[in-house]
């Protein structure tokens, strides 16, 4: 909506496959509490990266993110931006434009970025969703816990300002913390991969799962 690139679709892909969606209960929440139907979303394995990029028509940004995995490697060469909020395990160099801030949620770069645009570019859904993700992430913006920064504190307050339609801070973020580690309806197979850890060396593997259940309740 903002940008002059002419002929260019920016397409927001989720860089999971389709299958692993469901593992992410606090997002599938959020999206079907604002009426986002799955059906509307693409994920990583419905969309040929490699075959637009040999074709030459893959500029990649990458959000939460700014690391490729190996298996990727061959991508590395699109990515024309990075948006993150973790340190940087990596140097990337012109024409890539790198923003790396240490706030608590991508999402408040995200909401400093759209605020800085066109006026109305802005929605309500847009920011229910930036809203969500930044009290989630920030902890219900508890000092106590050590993750907000005055910056995510200021995009939610521009967000409630904006849009006063938007549900107390408590309400959602208890809604979002449940869901985050509501199982129900998963597999014991889903179960152990949604919180899935992995050790690696030159001669080990090691898969760690944590289980969002009690022991008592599964027996």
């Amino acid at each position: 909506q903002s940008s002059p690139a002419p002929r260019a679709a920016f397409i927001p892909v989720l860089n999971i496959p389709r299958a692993d969606f469901a593992l992410r209960t606090e997002t599938t929440f959020l999206l079907r509490d604002r009426g986002i139907p799955a059906a509307s979303l693409i994920f990583r394995d419905e969309i040929d990266l490699a075959g637009l990029h040999r074709a030459g028509l893959l500029s990649l940004t990458l959000v939460d993110h700014h690391v490729l995995p190996g298996a990727d490697a061959a991508l590395e060469e699109a990515v024309v931006e990075v948006l993150d909020h973790r340190p940087l395990e990596r140097e990337r160099g012109p024409p890539c434009r790198v923003t790396v801030e240490p706030v608590g949620s991508c999402a408040t770069l995200v909401t400093e970025r759209i605020a800085q645009g066109p006026p109305g570019l802005l929605d309500a859904t847009t920011a229910a969703l930036l809203h969500g993700t930044i009290l989630l992430d920030c902890i219900n913006l508890s000092p106590a816990a050590g993750k907000v920064t005055p910056r995510d504190m200021a995009c939610v307050a521009l967000l409630e300002e904006r849009f006063p339609e938007l549900p107390p801070r408590d309400s959602i973020f208890g809604a979002l913390q449940a869901a985050k580690f509501d199982v129900t309806g998963l597999t014991t197979e889903q179960m152990l991969r949604k919180d899935l850890k992995v050790l690696s060396n030159d001669e080990l593997v090691l898969p760690v799962s944590g289980v969002f259940v009690d022991l008592e309740v599964r027996l």
